[in-house]
């Protein structure tokens, strides 16, 4: 499978919330990052994503650039999403993924923090 191929069941996975799905496509050992923050390993990544489209079932990626490079993927894409009274998400995010043996074993994703205030809100960490 490609680098092109994983990137976008890993982010079809989280668009729908299946965290079965986006496992498949994950090393075990995966790491995430935020904005170059704590490391989060692929259990709470995957917690993380099932959270985001139960607050927001319209949750989905727009404007998607996706290009291979040899050790994995750079995505670009626009977040979206309605949080109801916590209000709508529309944010600008870049992930860079390593990949390894045929699965994701890195993701480090950056976006402004200011553009995801009604995604804290929804969760509740505001």
């Amino acid at each position: 499978m490609s680098h092109s191929e994983l990137a976008r069941q890993l982010f079809d996975a989280f668009q729908a919330g299946d965290a079965n799905a986006a496992r498949k496509v994950c090393s075990a050992d995966m790491i995430g990052r935020q904005n170059g923050g704590q490391k989060m390993d692929l259990d709470t990544i995957l917690h993380f994503a099932v959270a985001v489209k139960n607050a927001a079932p319209d949750f989905r990626y727009e404007d998607i650039v996706c290009s291979e490079t040899e050790t994995g993927f750079v995505e670009e894409h626009r977040v979206r999403a309605n949080f109801g009274t916590h209000g709508e998400l529309d944010l600008q995010v870049c992930i860079v993924a390593d990949v390894r043996e045929g699965k994701i074993a890195a993701i480090r994703e950056y976006f402004d923090p200011t553009g995801a205030a009604a995604l804290s809100k929804a969760l509740g960490r505001s």
